[in-house]
């Protein structure tokens, strides 16, 4: 849950507008424990991102650069981005294992994230 993982909590944190190079840190002092800690607004995001679920704004910018922010290994993504991208990845990686599921079959389906997370999380272990 390094680099790319940025992209799952520039995600949560909530994205506005994508400048040409760099993501808006328009959201980099969101409170990313709060949103983790509230079931139902954690749930609105992820039934957002799997089209279960009617979108924020936020939601919506988040679903459209998802893509772009897994593709890139956050390439765009601020300092703060990605820092929360690793505690929304690795709390749903302990505590909604069914969903970071599906996120990742839907956002990875190549798998190329994956591979690129498992091996970064072996040197860190």
């Amino acid at each position: 849950m390094k680099a790319s993982l940025a992209i799952v909590l520039c995600v949560l944190a909530g994205l506005a507008a994508a400048a040409p190079d760099q993501y808006t840190n328009k959201f980099d002092n969101v409170d990313v424990d709060e949103v983790l800690t509230n079931n139902r607004v954690l749930n609105n995001y992820l039934k957002c991102l799997m089209e279960k679920g009617p979108c924020t704004p936020d939601g919506r910018e988040l679903k459209r650069l998802l893509p772009d922010a897994l593709q890139s290994d956050c390439s765009k993504c601020t300092a703060a981005q990605r820092r929360n991208s690793e505690k929304v990845i690795n709390f749903l990686r302990v505590n909604k294992p069914g969903e970071w599921k599906l996120l990742l079959d839907k956002y990875d389906s190549k798998g190329i994230y994956r591979s690129k997370y498992e091996a970064a999380a072996k040197k860190h272990h």
